[in-house]
């Protein structure tokens, strides 16, 4: 390859580029594979709604039915936490004891690896059992889940089943295929009158038959206990012995023997009332303000919200039949993350559509040359894919931060690749005009390497921008770094794309041109540009107070603006906190939760309101009767702007209440 004789390339770049030149067919035949490669990265990545920005914790509940929060707080919350204090890595331990449950969560630090943080708390626990009284539970650590937990939210509800039904059908036929499905972690069902056996025992009928409270109870042990038989020997077999006796209806309890004297017996039935009944509940639900079920699905720490997503809606697509023939409505998106992440890449091609085709009208414009704009609109998705590869090498997701991240970038990528199209076209075209032309490549490696030191110090000096982002501690810093990280990967990637991919598509594409005239749009904004620099030069003082007049006021208006900790996300969802006088009964609680949601299913834009009172077993979040949340769902397809004004609305609805 020659070059002009006072230009002699040497060092790194000027080898990388003067070997992508001359091995361009293979520096292609790369980027193409790494484009496949991406798409197909892009297809089976980790996505989710944020970035995991919890730091590792373990939360233990422990039920102790009957006890005050008083009660509850001195003997077993405290037990429990004298039991953890002192796990290796535990930076913080809180606990919260209320009527009949204690939960205690126990933080570790960012670095710790959780799931030997949960066998080290699991061992304590055994022994904390141990010391608890008579009738607790023993304590147990909720499922392992992400920082955002819920991916699916879904409903039940039925004009001919009881709500004990409704509740016996989550409980044992929704909520065990739900768990089946690969990367749920639990499924948490909000719902009151769960199904019991109970033996409600009539006082006067004890003192006559003179039997105690004790007779019943073990008399109800031995009715619905399963024992083993054994087995008998023979010389020649061994014959199990399996036993039939349990009783698991009402009528058969009641006709367990009490006391038999004298050829006649007592029975439970003589002495109680044996009935399915609900049990005393801590928690209730509603859908579009009619009583029901609400299911919570919750996913495995580090699973995809996509797939887990699409392994729910399969199983109640198999479950819905049977539910239909027992006339129950399943209602299976009262809100679905997965719609935001959908929203989120649908906006991030819209704009890499938009970018791309500004690109190429731009180049096409201003440098006259369709092979120019094909080569700039090639780096942008290629240094984007790049960026998503080694972003999933390095364990990250894709989500609101790392497609934000992404979205921030374009506007470089595409500068690194316009700026060595242009050069290199103008390169060409006055290399044209040479008496002598230079070898094409000659010139193109010298296009290319004229850039390179700007383009690389100002790319660099940008990237430091995102340092301080990178190095926030805590929560913040594990929110917001993998917007500095993906940003940065992307950046990188385009400047190898630079190094590369460009002078070999240059070579390729730009090298049998013929064109030595400058394009229309060039000369028409050249004449105007001159005689605005010489009117500009003769007032120099005057353009630089007022560059420091613009950059003080610009200045002066940063206390208006109002902060958050994240930027506003429209989601198409909001969550409606209701919180009324401690001591609130369910009922009271859901039938103001009805009338709020009448209120707001008239509204346009609202498609569904779903509302949880109270807690259920096992929930990351323990709340009284007093407290609710509604799921306010809104019509696909809203834009930002209606949904703000779907929010305005609320707020005035609301303010009724």
């Amino acid at each position: 390859m020659a070059a002009p004789p006072d230009f002699r390339p040497s060092g790194l770049q000027a080898a990388i580029i003067a070997a992508s030149i001359r091995f361009r067919g293979v520096v292609i035949a790369l980027a193409a594979l790494v484009i496949a490669y991406g798409l197909y990265n892009l297809h089976d990545a980790r996505y989710d709604v944020f970035p995991e920005f919890a730091p590792p914790q373990v939360s233990v509940q422990t039920e102790a039915p009957g006890l005050s929060p008083e009660q509850v707080e001195a003997l077993v919350t405290t037990p429990i936490e004298t039991a953890i204090d002192g796990v290796p890595g535990t930076t913080q331990v809180l606990s919260s004891s209320i009527q009949g449950l204690s939960l205690v969560t126990v933080y570790f630090g960012a670095a710790s690896d959780i799931y030997r943080d949960r066998q080290l708390v699991a061992e304590r626990l055994a022994v904390a059992a141990q010391r608890l009284p008579q009738g607790v539970t023993a304590p147990t650590m909720t499922p392992l889940t992400s920082s955002t937990q819920i991916v699916l939210v879904a409903g039940l509800t039925s004009k001919t089943q009881s709500l004990m039904a409704l509740k016996t059908i989550a409980d044992w036929t929704i909520r065990p295929r739900l768990l089946a499905v690969p990367g749920v972690a639990d499924v948490t069902v909000f719902g009151r009158d769960t199904r019991s056996l109970q033996i409600q025992i009539r006082p006067d009928a004890l003192v006559r038959f003179h039997l105690g409270f004790s007779d019943v109870v073990a008399t109800a042990r031995k009715a619905t206990g399963v024992r083993g038989a054994g087995y008998i020997e023979t010389a020649n077999q061994r014959v199990l012995i399996q036993s039939e006796g349990q009783s698991l209806t009402p009528a058969e309890i009641g006709q367990t023997v009490i006391l038999a004297h004298g050829g006649g017996r007592v029975t439970l039935a003589d002495v109680a009332d044996v009935r399915e009944a609900p049990e005393p509940a801590f928690g209730a639900a509603a859908v579009n303000g009619r009583p029901g079920v609400v299911l919570n699905v919750e996913a495995q720490y580090g699973a995809n919200t996509i797939e887990v997503t699409r392994g729910v809606e399969a199983a109640f697509a198999d479950l819905r039949p049977d539910l239909k023939a027992q006339g129950v409505t399943l209602h299976g998106r009262l809100f679905r993350p997965a719609d935001f992440i959908a929203t989120a890449m649908s906006n991030i091609r819209r704009s890499l559509y938009i970018g791309g085709a500004l690109v190429i009208a731009v180049l096409t414009l201003f440098l006259f040359n369709l092979g120019a704009a094909v080569i700039a609109i090639t780096a942008i998705p290629l240094s984007l894919l790049a960026g998503v590869v080694l972003l999933g090498w390095l364990g990250g997701t894709l989500n609101t931060m790392t497609l934000g991240g992404l979205a921030i970038a374009v506007g470089v990528v595409v500068d690194d690749a316009v700026i060595d199209v242009e050069n290199t076209v103008r390169r060409l075209r006055e290399n044209r005009l040479l008496a002598h032309p230079a070898p094409v490549a000659a010139v193109i490696l010298r296009a290319a390497i004229e850039v390179r030191g700007p383009v690389i110090h100002g790319t660099f000096a940008v990237l430091l921008v995102f340092v301080p982002i990178l190095l926030l501690p805590g929560v913040s810093g594990a929110l917001f770094a993998p917007l500095g990280v993906s940003y940065s990967l992307a950046v990188s990637a385009s400047l190898l794309v630079a190094l590369t991919l460009v002078p070999a598509l240059g070579m390729t594409l730009l090298a049998r041109q013929s064109g030595t005239e400058s394009p229309p749009a060039i000369r028409w904004a050249r004449t105007r540009y001159e005689g605005l620099l010489l009117r500009i030069g003769r007032w120099p003082r005057t353009v630089i107070a007022l560059a420091a007049f613009f950059t003080l006021l610009g200045l002066s208006t940063l206390p208006f603006f109002s902060g958050s900790f994240i930027p506003d996300l429209s989601e198409g969802h909001f969550i409606v906190h209701m919180s009324s006088v401690p001591g609130t009964s369910l009922d009271h609680s859901l039938a103001v939760g009805a009338r709020v949601a009448k209120a707001l299913l008239k509204l346009p834009g609202v498609r569904s309101v779903a509302q949880r009172t109270g807690r259920a077993e096992l929930a990351a979040d323990v709340y009284g009767p007093n407290y609710s949340e509604l799921e306010v769902d809104l019509l696909a397809g809203l834009s930002g702007d209606d949904q703000e004004n779907v929010q305005s609305s609320m707020r005035a609805a609301l303010s009724q209440f």
